[in-house]
């Protein structure tokens, strides 16, 4: 049987942030430059725009850049996903806007990412918004950090303006809960450490940013320890040869599933054990994220979509009074005591706003408690009630079963994300 090798492959989602100018663009380009992952017709385009601009090098920034006439049409995107693969590893890259107002487009981008690029201006330093960017990756419990200090070229490849970043970001993130950072001395325009090493700084002895990004450990990304399959579709298929046949399709959210394990299903709280686990024409001895697969059960239990297996002992929080971090979507504010459309998973139902705690200044993480007024891109501690009991895990213990989206029951307009504390 013939296999796509680039299907067996580790994919790893990240994400990009940085002021405005700090070379976000560049950099992405000159890792599809150098990683030879563009065609041989964007590269001339790409050559010919710039010499058009009168420049005597190429500018990757155009690579990426098609952003910015777009919204000069009036055409607004939020985020930009790039895809690109090497041998080692295949890559999505949300590329997303640097601005303020742009907060909730950085949310949307980084909340499937396994890791978060920092862009820091070497002459710069560390800005009010590489603390708001950090603080947004923390609070999405981004895995990994990696704290690019570009344009080196433009300070002489300084070792001590590296080193004092490094400390300055340091002291910042010691408040944050973002558990592996790495940083690296690059120039995105010049091509240092980004996919070759450098040869004007060797002082720096540490790796290019392309080899830590094939190489990063993301295999414990994900919680391997809480069961947690989220059924999105009962199968039936009503045919002569499976007759009898009744699976329940998802995605696994957590945890390693093996054929005869106990199991218990929620809200309902039946119990069986897996009769078989299958994917595609193939039958599986274990499944475990983030795999697509199909459970049978041993018992004919009533199951529908929404509902959620889990191991008899390790069972997921159940409650509808719901406390969580959330990021504000929608141009029209948050209405106080307001009734929204909630989705968790595969489940969906109505819910109200039952308390606004506090909003948080994304500049200097301070709680603000006198003004609840939630607009577009605050942050805030909100407490929530469902008309319906919620199986869920705290963010930090299981992203996927710890997120949430409200959305507005008259439009269905996404209006916020949230993260249950």
């Amino acid at each position: 049987m013939h296999t796509n090798k680039y299907l067996d492959m580790d994919l790893l989602r990240f994400t990009t942030a940085g002021s405005v100018d700090d070379g976000k663009s560049t950099l992405i380009g000159r890792l599809l430059f150098d990683s030879k992952s563009i065609f041989e017709d964007q590269l001339e385009a790409v050559e010919s725009s710039s010499k058009r601009k009168g420049l005597d090098h190429i500018d990757l920034s155009l690579l990426t850049d098609g952003l910015k006439a777009e919204r000069e049409q009036g055409i607004t995107i939020d985020v930009a996903y790039r895809y690109f693969a090497t041998p080692k590893r295949k890559f999505i890259i949300a590329d997303t806007p640097g601005h303020i107002q742009y907060t909730r487009n950085m949310v949307t981008g980084a909340s499937t990412a396994n890791l978060a690029i920092i862009l820091i201006d070497a002459r710069k330093g560390v800005l009010e918004q590489t603390c708001r960017h950090s603080y947004i990756a923390s609070l999405l419990k981004i895995p990994h950090l990696v704290v690019c200090i570009n344009k080196m070229d433009l300070v002489d490849y300084k070792e001590e303006v590296f080193e004092k970043i490094v400390h300055d970001f340091d002291n910042f993130s010691s408040k944050l809960e973002v558990v592996d950072i790495n940083y690296i001395p690059i120039s995105a325009l010049k091509g240092d450490n980004v996919v070759d090493k450098s040869k004007n700084m060797d002082w720096y002895h540490g790796q290019t940013l392309l080899y830590l990004l094939e190489h990063i450990h993301i295999g414990s990304d994900y919680n391997h320890i809480d069961c947690r399959f989220p059924v999105q579709y009962v199968i039936r298929p009503h045919s002569d040869e499976h007759h009898d046949y009744r699976g329940y399709a998802g995605r696994i959210a957590g945890g390693v599933f093996r054929v005869a394990d106990k199991v218990k299903v929620l809200p309902g709280g039946f119990t069986s054990t897996i009769k078989t686990i299958d994917f595609f024409n193939q039958s599986l001895k274990e499944a475990y994220p983030p795999m697509s697969v199909t459970l049978t059960l041993s018992d004919d239990i009533d199951i529908s979509r929404g509902d959620i297996i889990v191991r008899e002992n390790n069972v997921p929080q159940l409650g509808q009074d719901i406390d969580m971090m959330m990021c504000w979507f929608n141009p029209k504010k948050m209405n106080p005591a307001g009734k929204y459309f909630l989705r968790h998973n595969t489940k969906e139902g109505k819910c109200m706003v039952k308390e606004v705690r506090y909003k948080v200044d994304i500049n200097t993480m301070q709680r603000n408690e006198t003004d609840k007024d939630v607009c577009m891109n605050d942050i805030a501690r909100v407490l929530i009630r469902t008309t319906f009991p919620l199986c869920f895990d705290s963010y930090r213990k299981n992203r996927i079963t710890g997120s949430v989206i409200l959305m507005d029951e008259g439009t269905n307009e996404t209006v916020a994300a949230g993260m249950i504390v």
